[in-house]
């Protein structure tokens, strides 16, 4: 279990990391698209789209079904809900560790006043 989330946690967020496959998944969330129609949103080749899309695909971001000459892609199924958990879970202990620091700074603040 454990090995299969950092796999998967692992490709979503390289599949992220760049701004070419996020623009992709904004355009995506609005309506599905060709890699053609993508390629020439983003100026690319058609080959640098592919290679884009793969990764997205690879990652279970994107899904891409051919009909005929045309592979339309769509978001994939299984969104960002355990990468978003995930980022929560380490939010949640940084959070944590802020308040601690506070509350340090506190006390040295009110012994300060105390010390004068």
């Amino acid at each position: 279990m454990v090995q299969f989330l950092t796999t998967r946690l692992d490709a979503s967020f390289a599949a992220l990391s760049d701004a070419t496959r996020r623009g992709i998944l904004e355009q995506l969330g609005s309506a599905d698209a060709s890699i053609t129609e993508l390629a020439e949103k983003f100026h690319m080749t058609l080959t640098g789209m592919k290679k884009h899309v793969g990764v997205l695909e690879q990652a279970g971001l994107v899904t891409t079904e051919k009909v005929g000459r045309v592979r339309t892609c769509r978001l994939g199924l299984g969104g960002l809900e355990e990468e978003a958990a995930w980022i929560e879970a380490r939010r949640q202990i940084w959070n944590a560790r802020f308040d601690a620091l506070d509350e340090v700074v506190e006390a040295l603040k009110r012994k300060e006043k105390v010390d004068g």
